[in-house]
């Protein structure tokens, strides 16, 4: 399950960009049904071991099997129930089964065929080797019906026997698919059945018990549910979600869509979301003049002249801001006419911080000085300070501690910092804190 400290909402005007192809449409494409072989008396099986039929059963089955053979499968299909209430025994069952399918295919009604294999299931007589596929082959079938609940019960027998198939996506291509992508189609019955919270439930469970016991995790079982809690108001979900793909597969798409999602799905204050988009410029992931627009404007030129000053270089040097630009060249001359007095004020700020006397506002502000310039083990001295000050903004100072401690590459400590950011910054934290375990590499 998903646990949150609020319940974040789309915000009005959400615009970051999305890059990964947030679809509703199935992840797997259609599949040809897998229809098992038709269940004559086979004679090598008969010698392999001795078949068990009733005689009413031999009775009832020989005329629906004639009607059958001779192309009648309306008149053979009215004849199933009396072959059907006839069976007594296992090999009556898988016999009577196979001769439902049949018939079923004969007359392409799906919901016999359904019934055929179920009762080649049950008999207990199935080929090992062919019980994968007569589930999987059931999974589509039920599908077909819209029977969730029995095609959940199929597909979860397939995965069960390791069953494997050749898949088609919906790219058009093929290849051998098995569990993984079963388990994904899993989760799908729930998504077509509108029931958003059981699948994405159901594959957050998947995710943690593959990482826990230190497999690989497919692609698909975070991307997929990411598209789908995205696209149908799972705004919690998705946040979770994109945080996985950014811890799993992190790139440049990843980490741009984890930061687009929660500034897309959470309405943040300016001071929130200057601390996600310099993650974002941490991660290569300011992918639009919009995005630095909005860095520009949530750091404010007349606040933190030198953070302003380095977004806008970084901004042109991208091609995302030109230097002609009105509302650029107007914040520039800003930053560039407060710089040089605001460095002359941070001794001072750092001497009053440090005094006995201190306040926490007094020492917070120092803190946003010093990381504004990234001085980073200035900044977690005022921080540090401030954490201990009342009257501050606690998950604001704990955040930006974390910040400072990850711009020093001390990981151990920025992840017992974010780990302690509770409230709206949480899941700014915790992306924060996946970043700085990536910066540390594989040791940490």
């Amino acid at each position: 399950m998903f646990a949150f400290t609020r319940s974040p909402a789309r915000r009005k005007g959400a615009g970051a960009a999305l890059a990964f192809a947030l679809m509703c449409g199935s992840a797997l494409g259609m599949f040809a049904l897998e229809a098992p072989a038709a269940a004559q008396k086979n004679k090598k099986e008969e010698k392999a071991g001795k078949t068990n039929y009733s005689k009413g059963f031999i009775a009832a089955y020989k005329v629906a099997e004639d009607l059958s053979k001779a192309g009648k499968n309306d008149e053979a299909k009215a004849q199933l129930p009396t072959v059907v209430s006839a069976i007594e025994t296992d090999d009556d069952r898988n016999a009577g089964g196979g001769l439902v399918f049949n018939i079923g295919v004969g007359l392409s009604d799906t919901a016999l065929q359904l019934q055929g294999l179920e009762l080649m299931l049950a008999s207990g007589k199935t080929d090992p080797a062919k019980v994968g596929s007569f589930n999987y082959t059931g999974y589509q079938l039920a599908m077909q019906e819209g029977q969730y609940d029995a095609a959940r019960k199929f597909l979860g027998k397939a995965i069960e026997v390791g069953h494997t198939f050749t898949g088609r996506y919906s790219d058009g291509t093929e290849r051998q698919s098995g569990p993984d992508d079963m388990h994904a189609m899993y989760a799908e019955t729930y998504f077509d059945q509108n029931d958003y919270a059981t699948g994405l439930a159901y594959m957050t469970r998947l995710i943690d018990e593959r990482a826990a016991s230190g497999g690989a995790i497919p692609q698909i079982w975070i991307t997929r549910p990411l598209g789908v809690a995205y696209n149908n108001d799972q705004a919690g979900a998705a946040i979770e979600f994109a945080k996985l793909f950014a811890k799993h597969f992190p790139s440049d798409t990843s980490w741009g869509d984890a930061i687009a999602i929660q500034r897309n799905l959470v309405d943040y204050d300016p001071q929130q979301t200057l601390d996600i988009l310099r993650l974002a410029a941490r991660t290569n992931a300011l992918r639009d003049t919009r995005s630095y627009v909005d860095y520009i404007d949530a750091a404010d030129a007349r606040r933190l002249p030198g953070e302003v000053k380095r977004v806008i270089d970084a901004g042109i040097a991208a091609g995302k801001l030109t230097s002609g630009d009105v509302y650029v060249s107007e914040a520039s001359g800003i930053a560039n006419a407060r710089i040089a007095a605001d460095k002359a004020d941070l001794p001072a700020l750092e001497r009053d911080a440090k005094a006995a006397n201190a306040t926490g506002v007094t020492a917070s502000a120092a803190g946003d000085a010093f990381l504004s310039y990234e001085d980073y083990a200035r900044a977690e001295a005022m921080y540090m300070i401030a954490a201990t000050k009342p009257g501050v903004d606690m998950e604001r100072v704990l955040l930006r501690l974390g910040i400072a401690q990850v711009g020093q590459g001390k990981t151990a400590e920025a992840l017992a910092t974010l780990a302690k950011v509770s409230g709206a910054r949480k899941n700014i934290a915790d992306l924060w804190a996946i970043y700085a375990q990536q910066k540390a590499g594989p040791a940490s």
